[in-house]
C-alpha cells in the first residue's frame, strides 16, 4: 500500500451544510427608468409579480421586493432611507440617461452594485465608447424580457456567493466569455432558467422538502466575463470548481507590443486561445466554443472543443442540448471504451445505485477516470464523492499497482 497516493488510502468524506450556502441575497432592488418605462412596466404587469411568479415556478424562496423611481431625487430619497441591494438604471431622458443615472447612484453608493438597462441603438453604442464603463457593475441589453431580471440577480448573487460557497462545499462554476451585451442579455435567461429548472428537478432525489429547498443552493454558479484578461483571471482562481466554460470566439484580448500592450477589439481567436490555455491545465473539463462565423467550427472541432453556431435559429435549443450532455445535467450515458456504443443509462441517483454493479467494469472505470462520473455528481450537489472521484484520474490509476483499487 506504499506507493498508493495518499488520497486512496483514507477516504474522508464530510457533510455538507447546505445552510451556510447562498448567504448573501437580493432583496431589494430599485428600478430607476423614466415616466414612460415605469409605465410600461406597470402596464405589462407588476415586474415584482412577476418575478414572484418565476421564483415559486422554480421553486425559489425570498423573491426580492422591486422599487421603481422615475428621477435621481427620489432614487436619492429611497437609498437614504431604505436597504438597497441593488439598482437597475433603464434608459432616461436626454438631459437624464441611464449613464448618468448610474453615476449619480454610484457616487451616493459605491458598495451597492449597479446595473445599466438599456436598449440598443447606434447612438448608444457611440455613447458607450466615450463612456468610463468600469464603474458599472454590468451593461445589458433590455428587450422587455422580466427573464433578464432574473438572470440579472441571480448573476449579481454568484458573484457576491462564489469564493465563499466554493470554500465551503466545493459548488461548481460555470464560466460564460462573451463581450456582445446584446448575446448575452438574450443567453443569460436562457441558461439560467435552465439551471435552476434542473436544480429544482435534482432537489427531488432528497430525503425529505426541508432537505430539497437546501440542496439548490448547491447548483452551479455561472460568471461572466467579457475579455480573455478576466476570463483567465476567473479560471485560474477557480480552476479546480469549473464544471464547463461557453466561450465566443472573438472578443478583447490585450497582447504585448515590445514593453508595451495593445487591445485588439475583437481578436479573432481569443476563444480558441483561452480554449487552449485551459485544456493545457484541465484535460477533461468541458470547452465549448461559440461564434457566427462558420469557419470556426472546423478550428473547434480540430482541437476537441464542441461548437455552437451563434446564427441558428434554434441557438438555445442546441446550448441547453450542449450543456445537458456535456456538463453532467442529462441522463448518465456509460459508454463502451472501445466502440463507444451505449452499455447502460441512468437517470437518477437511485438509478445509479440500483445499478452500479451491473455497469461493466472498463465503462465505468472509462467515465470516473475522465472525471465524467466527478461531473455528474456536481451538478447535482453531491460535492464530497464528486471531490473523491474527480482525483481518481487515468495518470493516477495507470501507476498504481493492479488490484489496488476495486470499484
Amino acid at each position: 500500500m506504499a506507493n498508493i497516493p495518499q488520497e486512496f488510502n483514507s477516504l474522508y468524506l464530510k457533510d455538507v451544510s447546505f445552510v451556510n450556502l447562498m448567504t448573501r441575497r437580493i432583496f431589494n432592488v430599485l428600478i430607476v427608468a423614466n415616466p414612460y418605462d415605469a409605465f410600461m412596466l406597470e402596464d405589462d404587469g407588476r415586474v415584482d409579480e412577476k418575478i414572484f411568479d418565476e421564483y415559486t415556478e422554480l421553486g425559489m424562496r425570498f423573491p426580492p421586493i422591486f422599487t421603481q423611481v422615475s428621477t435621481i431625487e427620489e432614487a436619492r430619497n429611497v437609498l437614504d432611507e431604505t436597504n438597497i441591494d441593488l439598482v437597475i438604471c433603464m434608459p432616461g431622458t436626454a438631459d437624464n440617461d441611464a449613464f448618468t443615472v448610474a453615476r449619480e447612484v454610484k457616487s451616493i453608493k459605491p458598495s451597492v452594485p449597479c446595473v445599466v438597462l438599456t436598449p440598443f441603438s447606434h447612438g448608444i453604442t457611440k455613447r458607450m465608447q466615450d463612456e468610463d464603463m468600469s464603474i458599472f457593475d454590468y451593461v445589458f441589453c433590455w428587450l422587455g424580457n422580466t427573464n433578464l431580471i432574473l438572470s440579472i440577480i441571480k448573476l449579481i448573487e454568484d458573484k457576491m456567493n462564489i469564493e465563499h460557497d466554493i470554500e465551503e462545499a466545493g459548488v461548481q462554476m460555470i464560466l460564460l466569455v462573451e463581450d456582445n451585451i446584446r448575446f448575452y442579455s438574450s443567453v443569460l435567461p436562457n441558461l439560467y432558467n435552465y439551471i435552476l429548472q434542473q436544480s429544482k428537478n435534482f432537489s427531488t432525489e432528497a430525503l425529505n422538502p426541508h432537505a430539497a429547498a437546501q440542496r439548490k443552493r448547491g447548483r452551479p454558479k455561472v460568471v461572466l466575463a467579457t475579455n480573455y484578461e478576466e476570463a483567465m483571471q476567473i479560471y485560474e482562481k477557480y480552476a479546480e470548481n469549473t464544471l464547463g466554460v461557453i466561450s465566443d470566439t472573438r472578443f478583447p484580448m490585450q497582447t504585448p507590443v515590445g514593453r508595451l500592450s495593445h487591445v485588439e477589439e475583437g481578436d479573432p481567436e481569443a476563444g480558441l486561445k483561452l480554449l487552449r490555455a485551459i485544456r493545457q491545465h484541465d484535460e477533461y473539463v468541458p470547452l465549448i466554443l461559440e461564434s457566427s462565423e462558420e469557419q470556426n467550427r472546423d478550428k473547434a472541432w480540430a482541437e476537441g472543443f464542441d461548437f455552437l453556431d451563434k446564427n441558428s435559429k434554434k441557438f438555445n435549443v442546441d446550448l441547453r442540448k450542449m450543456i445537458e450532455e456535456h456538463l453532467g445535467f442529462g441522463d448518465f450515458v456509460f459508454r463502451d471504451p472501445e466502440t463507444h456504443e451505449e452499455v447502460a443509462r441512468v437517470k437518477t441517483l437511485k438509478e445509479l445505485q440500483d445499478n452500479i454493479f451491473k455497469i461493466p467494469h472498463d465503462s465505468l472505470m472509462h467515465h470516473i477516470r475522465r472525471n465524467h462520473m466527478s461531473r455528474w455528481l456536481c451538478a447535482r450537489a453531491i460535492f464530497p464523492v464528486s471531490q473523491f472521484l474527480k482525483h481518481v484520474t487515468w495518470h493516477k490509476l495507470s501507476s498504481m499497482p493492479s488490484c489496488s483499487i476495486v470499484v
